[in-house]
């Protein structure tokens, strides 16, 4: 692909996953925009390369930041915009021991800096949330674990049906 195809398809992604964060705004919405904002890197692996796909999700990172809803922002920049990422460079280990350690290692690393800096910089204190009291944190951080295999799952199916379905029209588009 050329360097324009490649620029183009980077700043599309970006903006789209930063649109597409905007209506983290709406109630429920908080957590599960992230996590498919995030799908636009992926898409940019596929379509490129995974130093293309840290610039995007860096421009998309900044605007995020600026732009949209405070529990949302710090989902998609400590963890959801550059999973997908990770996920790619992880898969290519030959130990699938160590590349579920090393997935759970960042996800769990993400969760926990993600938890200091809300309840440090946004003033949210989890502990106040649902009835566990001062183990609301190690519940969630639990569930989190529990959910996120599910999520991991999910990213590698929609790769699979971006390749295979919307890969091809892409390919033509851009003329690969």
């Amino acid at each position: 692909m050329k360097k324009t195809g490649k620029i183009t398809i980077c700043a599309m992604m970006a903006a789209l996953a930063s649109a597409l964060m905007l209506t983290s705004y709406f109630p429920y919405l908080t957590y599960a925009i992230p996590a498919v904002a995030g799908l636009f890197m992926m898409v940019v692996v596929i379509e490129t390369d995974i130093k293309w796909a840290t610039v995007t999700y860096i421009a998309s990172a900044i605007i995020v930041f600026i732009m949209a809803e405070p529990e949302a922002k710090m989902l998609y920049v400590l963890f959801f915009g550059y999973y997908p990422i990770v996920k790619s460079l992880l898969e290519r280990l030959r130990s699938r021991v160590a590349e579920y350690l090393l997935k759970f290692l960042v996800f769990n690393a993400s969760v926990i800096v993600a938890y200091l800096l809300m309840s440090e910089l946004l003033g949210i204190s989890i502990n106040e949330m649902g009835g566990f009291g001062k183990y609301t944190a190690l519940v969630m951080l639990a569930a989190g674990n529990i959910v996120f295999p599910i999520y991991d799952i999910a990213v590698a199916q929609v790769a699979r049906f971006y390749i295979v379905r919307v890969h091809p029209a892409v390919a033509k588009t851009f003329k690969f």
